[in-house]
């Protein structure tokens, strides 16, 4: 049913629009009926979370569509190691109802405030050289496509599947369809052992690639205002490494303990932040870090309030995942959502560029769809799949349309025209 369309406000307090209408289905055929009737209008729809991301990829002054009426698990098979879970589940939520038929994800991000559908299209990600994007372990669901068609898809399209739909829908940024189920590759439920060490940073860059490689999952705050660094190691407790050397030195311990998996990965983030992350080659991370570090000493220690966090992410198949094809260093910038931060990210973003980085689809950046096709092989590949999806653009706001569509081309101006149509209708 729709709401009285009020202004929504994202996690951070960064964007801020008034939808004209705000609709929240309970289950697919509500979805569908929505979605062919603005195909047949011309409007725009946009399906949107838990709203933590902090670019405008679900903002619209048309139909803004939230899934968290549509929240659960489905099924599972423990045998089969999968569970399929309804689109607006959080996944703090879909933690707890995986653990209670002994299973659980392979891996989740430094937060779990996101609902799985956003998570997974926007390329979430955790920390770990052997693990992938949460994306990688999508294996099949179902959405509803810009004309109104429910689409399965992956596993749950049978074995004749589309792969190409498969690994454009493991980072898909809502631009394929809306999403009505996931089917999610898991583990068995385990837990991990989480220890945090501050130390210095001089001793935490000497030993990144020994540390990232001897732990399950590993990664890396520096503080600029200090030379602090915070090491953070989780693993199986019966699969810890044994190497003194890689002991942080210092008496600082901040944390040591165990629990399952999803109680113990993510952190709890009670002030908010913006923040901008690139994905790097991880031979040329440490190289980009150290130029960032001396950039940020030089011009902006005194007003970045913030931490500097290094991960580790493993390749994965994906048209348009930021880490595709090549094992990942990312190194990511926040600040406090209520100190400026435009000039630093601003200042900070052709250094990352310049060293191959790609940006966080969900995260503070400035490239345009000219700008990114040199970054994705895949990317080709996603447009067509997009197009066959979407033909008129009915999940395309405007921001999605800048980057995912080159100006000047022909998609970019029938778009165009279909949107300024819609508006003059709108206004008469």
């Amino acid at each position: 049913m729709p709401d009285t369309p009020g202004e929504f406000v994202n996690w951070s307090g960064s964007l801020r629009f008034t939808p004209g209408e705000f609709l929240h289905p309970a289950d697919e055929q509500e979805v569908v009926e929505r979605v062919r009737r603005a195909a047949g209008s011309g409007e725009t729809v946009r399906p949107v979370g838990s709203g933590h991301s902090s670019t405008p990829l679900f903002a619209t002054d048309e139909v803004l569509m939230s899934l968290d009426r549509m929240s659960g698990l489905v099924s599972h098979d423990r045998e089969a190691l999968r569970g399929t879970l309804l689109p607006g589940t959080g996944l703090a939520e879909a933690g707890r109802l995986l653990a209670e038929v002994d299973m659980g994800m392979e891996n989740l991000g430094d937060v779990d405030y996101q609902a799985i559908a956003g998570a997974i299209a926007t390329g979430t990600h955790g920390t770990g050289t052997t693990l992938p994007n949460l994306g990688a372990n999508l294996m099949g669901g179902r959405l509803v496509a810009g004309t109104g068609e429910v689409v399965p898809f992956g596993e749950d399209a049978g074995p004749d599947h589309d792969p190409d739909l498969l690994r454009a829908a493991r980072v898909s940024l809502g631009a394929l369809g809306v999403m009505t189920s996931l089917t999610l590759r898991l583990l068995p439920d385990h837990h991990l052992r989480r220890v945090n060490r501050c130390t210095h940073i001089d001793w935490a860059l000497e030993h990144f690639h020994r540390l990232a490689a001897a732990h399950r999952h590993f990664d890396l705050y520096w503080y600029p205002r200090s030379d602090l660094a915070q090491v953070r190691t989780l693993n199986m407790p019966d699969d810890e490494p044994d190497d003194p050397a890689l002991i942080p030195p210092g008496r600082h311990l901040h944390r040591d303990e165990t629990d399952s998996n999803h109680e113990i990965i993510p952190n709890s983030r009670e002030l908010k932040f913006d923040e901008m992350e690139y994905m790097l080659p991880l031979e040329a991370g440490l190289e980009c870090f150290r130029v960032i570090r001396e950039r940020i000493r030089a011009r902006h220690r005194r007003t970045v309030a913030w931490r500097v966090l290094l991960r580790t992410v493993a390749p994965d198949d994906g048209l348009i995942s930021t880490c595709g094809g090549r094992p990942t260093m990312t190194i990511a910038l926040l600040q406090n959502n209520t100190l400026p931060h435009d000039e630093y990210f601003g200042d900070l973003e052709p250094v990352l560029r310049d060293f191959g980085g790609r940006p966080h689809w969900g995260k503070k950046h400035s490239l345009k769809a000219a700008e990114l096709r040199p970054l994705y092989p895949g990317w080709d590949t996603f447009g067509g799949v997009r197009r066959r999806l979407d033909p008129e653009g009915v999940l395309l706001n405007d921001h999605l349309r800048g980057l995912l569509v080159e100006e000047d081309s022909e998609e970019w101006h029938r778009i165009g025209k279909r949107k300024q149509r819609r508006r003059e209708e709108a206004r008469a």
